[in-house]
């Protein structure tokens, strides 16, 4: 076993790295292997730009050398005429190629961000419990965009250089092979410079994709709890932790640049020593009689040539540094196994009657840590079931399973007498509505959130569903009725306005079976009197599971279970469990303690 930070630790440990950084490089190209006649088609376009480049300098030689030194005007501007030509080729090429090396790169990255997200939509529910939402964000909008970067400026350049690099050498050994080779006495030092530069880049522009995913998920954590921030008296608090990770942040891409800018001082460095050796040797050359002053012009265009593909190809490196860091964050999600697929031979579940059966389940996020313990209970279609229990007894994880957002542990959840493993997700799910304790509304018109439950409902749906759970005099109230346009969140809305609509999407639904999570904890005593005279009517022959705080609002339950650290210690009706006098009982005196009246009113 290597000891941590030794140097063979150490060396492995890059070893792996290089691997993984070059399998994502090699799928990142691979994503391009669809658009491989457009790139064909660049590349044709690039070849000729790199031959321009080559000639260029040539016909400059000739000019000096056969239509100068000879006192050639028409030949001059024949020569000029042709330099012209041939640098209008090389832009229109250079043109040509990089709207098709953009084009390619802006559909592959199109295609990748679908990707991204149809991946994070069928990640299972256990995958985001365990990753803030900023840090996805930052993986969809930030680190896509660093390869929008690479697309859209490196790969053009990139490929432009190389080639154009090839055929600078090519022209230069043709020119005089050995002022070439002289010159090329310093390609050593400019590969030790770009390499040694390179590998410090590639680390720092990692760092720089991991602290802008921390900045991003900090601040949507803290956006969305300014309330409580406020609240508590936390905002200096608060602003001191982002202090500290935007400063994270701005060190490791101040570290960043400070490497990448270093680096074309340093081949500015190498391309003056090359000038002066072109200028030193190939001047004794020119006096020697063995190369032209146009061949020695042509010559340090050259050199000019051979160190601005070098700088292109560095600055390029450095940005496919940032992006093949980021890239290695996509892949990590698109890597991520999606939620299992329907068990080979699953059934569609028939007729929906609404009949649930839990035979001895056991479920734990983590195996070691079990989160419900042989828990069953057998619901008749139509019946109510209502879960009661202090915070963290798994009342929500016993709803959870119904829907199949989660597998069970050991036993069995049935629905109508199928297991939910054998039977595929959307007929499951298409006989389930639930409403939550902070209902979610999207960004949209009040009609759409509601319709949000049903496929091609219409307005009629939509205002009857609101009709039914009583929120329609509100609604009609809003500036633009059912057409107002909601904010993020439904944050202009009051938590009571917010559930009602949550109830009216699950309404317009028509399920058959109805999960309800702490549903009308949130709204006042009025409103919730008014939802529960609608569900009254609404829950009349289906099935429903009910988590309640609220114990009075759960008095007519078929069936009560209460729940004690993930087993069921009572179960029975509202009247049995008080005369019990065990958990339930208690639960329900702290509620509704003190006053006759009160128990009265609701016993």
């Amino acid at each position: 076993m290597r000891r941590p930070g030794s140097i063979e630790a150490l060396a492995e440990l890059e070893t792996g790295r290089a691997l993984r950084r070059g399998k994502v490089f090699r799928r990142l190209m691979g994503e391009m292997r669809p658009y491989a006649r457009t790139l064909a088609a660049a590349m044709a376009f690039i070849l000729v730009g790199a031959a321009c480049q080559a000639v260029g300098p040539y016909l400059v030689s000739r000019a000096i050398d056969r239509d100068i030194g000879a006192g050639d005007g028409w030949g001059l501007l024949r020569t000029l005429t042709a330099l012209l030509a041939v640098y209008a080729v090389g832009a229109l090429s250079q043109r040509a190629q990089t709207r098709r090396v953009g084009h390619t790169g802006q559909r592959v990255l199109s295609d990748l961000r679908l990707r991204l997200f149809e991946r994070l939509q069928r990640l299972p529910l256990a995958w985001f419990d365990r990753r803030p939402l900023g840090d996805l964000m930052s993986r969809l909008l930030s680190d896509v965009d660093t390869l929008n970067q690479l697309f859209a400026q490196g790969m053009t350049q990139l490929l432009g250089s190389v080639l154009g690099l090839v055929g600078v050498l090519i022209a230069m050994l043709a020119l005089n092979a050995r002022l070439a080779l002289a010159c090329f006495s310093l390609i050593p030092a400019i590969v030790f410079t770009t390499w040694f530069f390179a590998a410090r880049a590639r680390n720092a522009y990692r760092k720089t994709r991991q602290t802008v995913g921390d900045v991003t998920a900090n601040l949507q954590e803290e956006i969305g709890g300014v309330r409580q921030a406020q609240a508590f008296n936390r905002t200096e608090k608060n602003i001191e932790r982002f202090r500290d990770r935007n400063a994270a942040n701005r060190d490791a891409n101040v570290a960043a640049v400070g490497i990448t800018s270093a680096f074309s001082p340093a081949i500015d460095l190498l391309s003056t020593l090359s000038t002066a050796l072109v200028i030193g040797y190939g001047g004794v050359l020119a006096l020697d009689g063995r190369l032209t002053v146009g061949g020695l012009a042509a010559f340090l265009i050259y050199v000019q040539q051979f160190f601005r593909p070098v700088q292109l190809a560095a600055s390029v490196a450095t940005l496919a540094q940032s992006a093949l860091a980021g890239a290695e964050r996509i892949y990590g999600i698109l890597d991520e196994a999606p939620e299992p697929p329907d068990a080979e031979g699953a059934v569609t579940l028939g007729p929906p009657r609404g009949e649930v059966v839990f035979d001895a389940v056991s479920f734990g996020y983590d195996l070691e840590r079990p989160v419900l313990r042989d828990v069953s209970f057998h619901l008749e279609p139509g019946q109510t079931l209502a879960l009661v229990g202090r915070t963290g007894a798994g009342k929500t994880t016993v709803a959870s399973l119904v829907p199949r957002f989660y597998d069970v542990t050991a036993g069995a959840v049935r629905i109508d007498g199928e297991d939910v493993r054998r039977v595929t997700r959307g007929s499951l799910r298409q006989r389930m509505a639930m409403v939550l304790q902070e209902p979610f509304l999207f960004s949209g018109k009040v009609a759409d959130n509601i319709a949000y439950g049903k496929q091609g409902a219409t307005r009629e749906d939509v205002e009857a569903a609101a009709k039914a759970v009583h929120a329609h005099d509100f609604i009609t109230r809003l500036p633009q009725g059912y057409d107002t346009v909601l904010g993020e969140g439904g944050a202009t809305l009051s938590q009571g306005q917010r559930q009602l609509l949550a109830f009216a999407r699950a309404v317009i639904a028509d399920p058959r079976v109805l999960i309800l999570d702490e549903a009308t904890a949130n709204v006042d005593t009025r409103t919730e009197g008014l939802i529960q005279l609608a569900l009254g009517k609404l829950l009349s022959g289906r099935t429903s599971i009910v988590i309640a705080h609220r114990l009075n609002t759960i008095r007519h339950a078929d069936l009560i279970l209460v729940l004690e650290h993930g087993a069921v210690v009572e179960r029975g009706n509202h009247d049995e469990l008080l005369a019990k006098g065990g958990l339930y009982a208690e639960l329900y005196h702290q509620q509704f303690r003190d006053t006759p009246e009160t128990v009265k009113a609701l016993g």
